[in-house]
């Protein structure tokens, strides 16, 4: 009987030993083929797939980053706390450039505030077009859109002048530097590749227009006046940076003359005990000092460039003549507006006389310099 049992258990083994191995081998076959139909991955591939999963995870920690830039963008006001300027943008306001180098545009600006300045463009110009989807503008600051990049930069420091004491906000000179430095390179790179000419002529002029009426433009009062003047003063200095650029400092010469012009008759019938007469006298001679700044600073650097516009120059060097007359009738009242213009156009003759190209362009002209 035990060896019956004995047996029967060998006989059950057997056949469990049997079935494990036919399972055994289905097993390789059925991995076999699926290796043969699926070969495992090379290790270039292993690597290309490691190196794509990297370049993910840092596309969404940059994704990361810009969102949270947008959200402090978001809940800023128009001047967040930001680092001070280091540049040497506002040296010498007021006065004469100690070296009178062609581009007075420092460029050592700092990128972080570079930057906070993009941000707070798009974000005006995100509020400007809140509620109208037709007139969206689309502010990408890529190669192919330095006309936008030109005019929203444009109205951004318009606005950022039209500030009641513009002097007096704490983030006005980082942000005026910031967009007098992306305006110039814009325009740079607009007059350079030759496209949309009279779009940008436009936008320039509407730019020198704006900061020269606002410069020129006198007010009542001894408090408002005295705010005004420091206001006057900055946005000044303002087109003298962007005048570093003869697109620019040409057409605020021209601009400025023809102004010059029209405050001198303004003057000459207005009455001298008039509350607005001295906030006009002292946007004259800021008139006239911005005119020998851009001279003084930029005329010599003008005349090297293969794009400075002669006739442009011919223009406003007739157009200070006629504002050098307009003084004149003035000279019973204050001589100062004639000794201060002489000493523009000596200046003008002096720098004419060191460049032999502008010296041919109109023979008149230089003559009525030198007399």
């Amino acid at each position: 009987m035990p060896s019956s049992e004995h047996q029967a258990a060998s006989a059950a083994t057997d056949t469990l030993n049997d079935e494990s191995l036919k399972l055994a081998i289905a097993i390789s076959l059925l991995r076999s083929k699926f290796l043969q139909h699926h070969p495992p991955p090379s290790q270039c591939d292993a690597l290309k797939w490691k190196r794509k999963a990297k370049e993910r995870k840092q596309e969404i920690l940059r994704l990361r980053d810009d969102l949270k830039e947008a959200e402090d963008a978001s809940q800023c006001d128009l001047f967040p706390q930001t680092a001070s300027c280091k540049c040497y943008f506002f040296d010498n306001l007021g006065k004469l450039s100690p070296n009178r180098l062609g581009d007075a545009s420092d460029r050592r600006f700092n990128d972080v505030l570079r930057r906070r300045f993009l941000r707070l463009v798009r974000l005006r110009e995100r509020r400007k077009t809140v509620g109208s989807p037709k007139k969206r503008r689309a502010l990408g600051f890529s190669d192919e859109n330095q006309a936008e990049q030109l005019r929203a930069s444009v109205d951004f420091l318009v606005e950022l002048c039209n500030t009641s004491s513009p002097v007096q906000e704490s983030k006005f000179e980082n942000w005026s530097h910031q967009a007098v430095d992306f305006i110039l390179v814009a325009l740079k790179n607009l007059l350079s590749v030759g496209k949309n000419l009279e779009s940008t002529e436009g936008v320039v002029s509407s730019l020198i227009m704006r900061l020269v009426r606002q410069m020129s433009s006198p007010s009542k009062g001894d408090e408002a006046h005295h705010s005004d003047t420091n206001s006057q003063l900055y946005i000044q200095h303002l087109l003298r940076k962007l005048g570093c650029e003869s697109y620019i400092g040409q057409r605020v010469i021209l601009s400025v003359s023809q102004r010059i012009s029209v405050l001198a008759e303004s003057l000459l019938f207005s009455d001298p005990f008039d509350e607005t007469f001295p906030a006009m006298h002292e946007c004259m001679f800021l008139m006239i000092q911005l005119i020998e700044f851009l001279v003084s600073d930029y005329l010599l650097t003008w005349s090297t460039n293969e794009d400075f516009d002669n006739i442009l120059f011919e223009e406003w060097a007739t157009s200070l003549l006629q504002a050098r007359k307009s003084v004149e009738v003035l000279e019973s009242r204050n001589g100062l507006y004639v000794l201060y213009m002489d000493r523009v156009t000596g200046e003008l003759a002096k720098l004419v006389g060191k460049v032999l190209p502008l010296q041919k362009l109109n023979s008149d002209i230089f003559d009525a310099l030198l007399r």
